[in-house]
């Protein structure tokens, strides 16, 4: 069953009451900076509570397991962008414990989409044209490891200028405690 119907209600009322007074605000961050993070849904309120975020303050891009797959990608183009357009001055890239990235297995995914009706020969066809989807779908082991990775491709991007700072946390689902992975003041 879809959620359509009651978001629809829902946002009918909401418009009509006014409730989106309290959340006006420009569409530059306050703040100067941007988060890359998991889309995991632990993190949807607990993030922006546990480093005093509000709206307005910050732009937020969201990618599983904040992994940047591909330097010219939608999520480091999303980076940019609040960079240039959007006047962000700092970049931080938050990982989290527990992450279901560290568990994916490219193979049981790709079976998952054969048994709900993708064609078992497009895999073969993505495969002939260059496409790893293998390699694209993996996770990772260690998700300081990997939100480091993210920095570094960020960091090292050749359309990111270096007075840019960028930063890698990692966040604690259940509690939002940070723990420091890469300080970009000191870079």
């Amino acid at each position: 069953m879809s959620n359509l119907h009651e978001i629809l209600a829902y946002n009918e009322s909401f418009v009509r009451n006014k409730e989106y007074e309290p959340y006006a605000t420009t569409k530059f961050p306050n703040k100067k900076m941007v988060i890359l993070s998991c889309m995991d849904t632990r993190l949807v309120e607990l993030l922006p509570k546990s480093l005093n975020i509000q709206n307005g303050d910050v732009k937020i891009v969201k990618s599983a397991g904040a992994i940047i797959n591909h330097p010219f990608g939608g999520i480091m183009r999303s980076l940019l962008v609040a960079v240039y357009a959007l006047q962000a001055e700092e970049i931080f890239v938050i990982g989290h414990h527990d992450c279901g990235m560290t568990s994916v297995d490219p193979n049981a995914m790709i079976d998952s989409m054969i048994g709900r009706g993708v064609d078992a020969s497009t895999v073969d066809i993505l495969t002939n044209a260059g496409v790893n989807v293998h390699e694209w779908l993996e996770g990772f082991d260690n998700v300081a490891d990997s939100v480091q990775h993210s920095v570094d491709m960020i960091k090292n991007h050749p359309l990111l200028i270096p007075t840019i700072k960028v930063h890698g946390l990692i966040i604690d689902p259940a509690t939002g405690k940070l723990d420091l992975v890469h300080d970009g003041t000191k870079d």
